[in-house]
C-alpha cells in the first residue's frame, strides 16, 4: 500500500495505491491524521484510483476522517472509485454522508 498527499486550497487529497484492509488501515489513519494536524486542512478527498480492494476497516478510516473534518466545518469526498469498492461503499451506507465524484477535479469544485 502506498499513500500520496497533496494539499490544494485547504483540501487534503489522499491518493491510495493498493489494498485498504485491517493490515493497512492503521497506517493510513495515522498518516492522514498527521497531515491534518500539521497543515491547514479543512476538507479531504480520497482518490481511490489505485485501490483494488477495501474491507470494513477502510470504511472505518473514511468515517473517522469524515468526523474529523466535520468538526473543522469541512467536507469529505471520494473519487475514482472502482465498481467493486463502490459496491462496498453502497452496502455500508457511507455514500449517504460522503459524496462520490468521477474525478479529483469535480470533487475539488464541490469542496
Amino acid at each position: 500500500m502506498k499513500l500520496f498527499f497533496k494539499v490544494a486550497n485547504k483540501t487534503l487529497i489522499v491518493s491510495i495505491a493498493g489494498e485498504i484492509d485491517h493490515h493497512t488501515s492503521e497506517t493510513i489513519r495515522e498518516r492522514i491524521d498527521n497531515q491534518i494536524d500539521n497543515n491547514p486542512i479543512k476538507n479531504i478527498i480520497f482518490d481511490f484510483n489505485g485501490v483494488n480492494f477495501m474491507d470494513s476497516a477502510g470504511i472505518g478510516v473514511i468515517i473517522g476522517r469524515y468526523k474529523k473534518v466535520s468538526e473543522l466545518g469541512g467536507k469529505l469526498a471520494v473519487a475514482n472509485v472502482s465498481m467493486q469498492v463502490k459496491k462496498i461503499m453502497e452496502i455500508s451506507g457511507i455514500l449517504r454522508i460522503v459524496k462520490l465524484y468521477d474525478s479529483i477535479d469535480k470533487a475539488l469544485l464541490n469542496m
